[in-house]
């Protein structure tokens, strides 16, 4: 999935980034804003893995992201 689409549609996505990353608070994900950078740096933070490993996570998570993810916007523009 194109980053771009996911950044701008953050608030559409975070209950899926939630299930994903538990650890990550409320307040992570508001300051994270879609920000695939600070997401690194809050999964490296919360959970005390390497850059890497945060990247990487981020990628598969990302990769499974499907229009699905944004039927909730669609269907609230109707």
């Amino acid at each position: 999935m194109n980053w771009d689409r996911i950044q701008g549609n953050w608030k559409q996505v975070v209950g899926k980034a939630k299930t994903q990353w538990g650890e990550l608070t409320d307040d992570d994900f508001d300051v994270i804003a879609g920000q695939r950078d600070q997401l690194a740096g809050k999964i490296q933070e919360r959970y005390g893995v390497a850059k890497e490993v945060a990247e990487s996570q981020i990628a598969e998570w990302s990769d499974k992201a499907d229009d699905s993810w944004f039927d909730s916007m669609r269907s609230n523009r109707h």
